[in-house]
């Protein structure tokens, strides 16, 4: 990841720029706090988020799972009686370990 400021960027903006295209991330900084990204676009054929990930994943601030869960999710609702409140059914459930 390449770092220029603005003036950098403004006296080399085709240089920076062919950087990018070659895949190169550069960070633009004023008074040598980061403000800006420019960054590939995804020709892919990815997702936004799955962008994101990779960038993500490749920066190394996060690690994706190797293996997806195989459980389903349970979204069954809570049956509840009559007059009954939503937060005693769920306290009702937590007790019964369901």
């Amino acid at each position: 990841m390449k770092k220029a400021s603005i003036s950098e960027t403004k006296n080399n903006l085709s240089a920076l720029l062919d950087l990018v295209r070659n895949g190169e991330t550069i960070i633009i900084t004023d008074r040598n706090h980061s403000i800006a990204r420019i960054e590939p676009i995804s020709r892919t054929g990815k997702s936004d988020d799955e962008s994101r990930l990779a960038r993500l994943e490749r920066a190394g601030i996060l690690k994706r799972a190797k293996k997806t869960s195989t459980r389903p999710l349970d979204f069954s609702p809570i049956k509840t009686q009559k007059k009954t409140s939503v937060l005693k059914a769920l306290l009702a459930e937590r007790e019964e370990s369901r």
